[in-house]
């Protein structure tokens, strides 16, 4: 039987790669963004015929309550069930500002959005999960900034820090479900997101910034993503895959 996997902020970027790469191991691939759902209706056309799997857009802003409850029932209502949740959607700063100039509107955006939004949806499919006695996978997208200090998008930096405790947590209340959770880290990938600042990035990694002398791809990451719902990592529930091409190795 087909499983199905949702993949929050899964239109575009490290999403995209994602959903790829799930329904290239032929799960049933659920994804939402703030876009209309006509919007995707092309790609999921796409996703289908290439490969025979279901996949279905839909519109979701997981910053609003509502709008989170009312996409998991969607979700399980279209599918019949759900066996993984891939928390990716996320937002940097609409403005790089100094630590000492940052607004307290785009600190809220950014924690609403990158924190509390994936929490809550958490906290819904780690209930229907248990509820329905599903033994499913969770994953966070989680990013370097947790633990690399950036003081031009620090709110970013507190997101995702959040992100890397809030995997800990549920990775302990869902243990006794049988329901792994992660964290997945990424590195420099080439996005949406990333695209502003492509030079200064260029330059760094070209000085020795990643010990593999490369940007991280999408694809780099909905490959390790694939991984885990497979399995293949299933004693090692509440931990961080590094997808950085070695960034965080210290070196002398």
């Amino acid at each position: 039987m087909s499983k199905t996997a949702l993949v929050t902020g899964g239109g575009r970027g490290i999403g995209a790669g994602i959903v790829e790469a799930l329904a290239a191991e032929g799960w049933n691939v659920a994804f939402c963004g703030r876009k209309e759902e006509s919007a995707f209706a092309d790609r999921c056309r796409e996703l289908e015929k290439k490969y025979g799997v279901r996949a279905v857009y839909f519109r979701c802003d997981v910053s609003t309550r509502a709008d989170l409850e009312l996409l998991l029932k969607l979700v399980t209502g279209a599918f019949g069930t759900l066996e993984a949740l891939v928390n990716n959607a996320g937002v940097a700063p609409e403005v790089r500002a100094d630590l000492l100039e940052m607004s307290e509107e785009s600190f809220d955006r950014v924690l609403e959005i990158n924190l509390k939004g994936p929490f809550f949806l958490t906290q819904a499919v780690g209930r229907y999960f248990a509820e329905n006695k599903i033994a499913g996978t969770i994953v966070n997208i989680g990013s370097v900034s947790a633990t690399v200090a950036s003081i031009s998008r620090g709110e970013y930096c507190l997101s995702k820090a959040g992100v890397a405790m809030a995997t800990k947590l549920f990775a302990v209340k869902m243990a006794e479900f049988g329901v792994p959770v992660y964290e997945i880290r990424p590195g420099v990938i080439a996005s949406d997101m990333t695209s502003v600042v492509k030079a200064k990035y260029d330059k760094l990694i070209a000085e020795g910034l990643t010990l593999q002398p490369r940007w991280g791809e999408p694809a780099d990451i909905g490959r390790a993503v694939a991984m885990l719902l497979r399995g293949d990592l299933a004693y090692s529930t509440g931990q961080v895959i590094n997808v950085d091409g070695g960034m965080e190795v210290g070196r002398l």
